[in-house]
């Protein structure tokens, strides 16, 4: 397809924050020289908004935020906005886009640079509450469709984590391009999803989620924080398990821990809990969901729903009272 045959992107009726000010969706624009265009040192956390008996609400925004500013620390983004000042614009954003199902907070170098290190210092933090399937995939030419358990490929490309690297706990753009092309590659061979390996050659995380296994004895376990993502939906799935009494361990996985697990699945602000049924084409467990995933999935599921008395602090919604 030429560029004169491209179809004008269809008008979406959604605000963006952009430091302080709002802005058309069609608008919110960054030009193609921008640093992080071109460097990767875009900075951005994700978050959901659910439906709740109180009105909309935004799931653990405090830990997203808090991730953010830990993410921009790491990278050295010298960024000036406050948690504050992010937490209140976010739910400002929310209001603004009424049917929201997600939020995107960006920070990023707008200036045109050359060098690695941009005259222009200037962070730029923008905030964007959409629904990813009605704002995105509905205007896509192929629609995406999520299989309700998992084929999963293990990356067999070991990673490199020499100390001058940007960590893993970064949610930094450059850090999603090697797991981008291992995907694309799974993809196209027939698999869902894949995971990283660590530079020990141990299981680490998917490109996007977190990895759980039910081992035996029925204990939980997942990879150490030092070499993940740390994952909200991680983190909250570790909480919820403590509170269902189901034992918890972070720990080294080895890829052969998967092939002898009784359970196997990932978690994601955008997956929830989602069950895997094979890994390197291998049938690993129980027939997903298995009975550890359906209870942490249907808890899950009520917390976000604001109807788990015990949690209704991770959500937060628009209107307080």
């Amino acid at each position: 397809m030429s560029d004169g045959d491209r179809s004008s992107p269809p008008l979406i009726d959604r605000q963006i924050w952009i430091d302080g000010e709002y802005f058309p969706w069609e608008n919110a624009t960054v030009h193609v020289l921008a640093h992080s265009h071109q460097r990767g040192s875009l900075i951005f956390d994700y978050m959901s908004v659910h439906e709740t008996s109180r009105g909309p609400a935004v799931f653990r925004m405090p830990e997203h935020v808090d991730r953010l500013l830990q993410s921009a620390e790491l990278v050295g983004l010298p960024l000036r906005c406050d948690a504050a000042t992010i937490r209140a614009a976010i739910l400002e954003t929310v209001r603004r886009n009424p049917g929201a199902r997600a939020v995107k907070v960006s920070a990023y170098l707008a200036s045109v640079e050359v060098d690695v290190v941009p005259l222009d210092d200037h962070v730029t933090v923008a905030i964007a509450a959409y629904d990813p399937k009605t704002d995105v995939n509905a205007h896509k030419p192929t629609q995406p469709t999520r299989p309700a358990t998992l084929k999963l490929w293990i990356e067999k490309t070991v990673r490199n984590r020499r100390k001058d690297i940007v960590p893993p706990q970064a949610k930094v753009a450059a850090n999603y391009a090697s797991p981008m092309w291992a995907k694309w590659s799974a993809r196209r061979r027939g698999y869902d999803e894949i995971l990283l390996v660590d530079e020990r050659g141990c299981v680490a995380e998917g490109p996007t989620t977190n990895v759980f296994l039910v081992d035996s004895a029925g204990t939980l376990l997942t990879p150490a924080e030092d070499e993940v993502l740390l994952g909200i939906t991680r983190l909250s799935i570790l909480e919820i398990a403590r509170s269902e009494g189901i034992p918890v361990k972070e720990t080294r996985v080895e890829p052969d821990d998967l092939f002898g697990a009784a359970e196997v699945f990932l978690t994601g602000t955008t997956a929830g809990v989602w069950p895997v049924a094979s890994v390197d084409d291998r049938p690993v467990g129980v027939p997903p969901p298995g009975p550890v995933a359906r209870r942490l999935g249907e808890r899950f599921r009520r917390i976000t729903a604001g109807e788990d008395p015990e949690f209704a602090s991770w959500l937060t919604p628009l209107d307080p009272s």
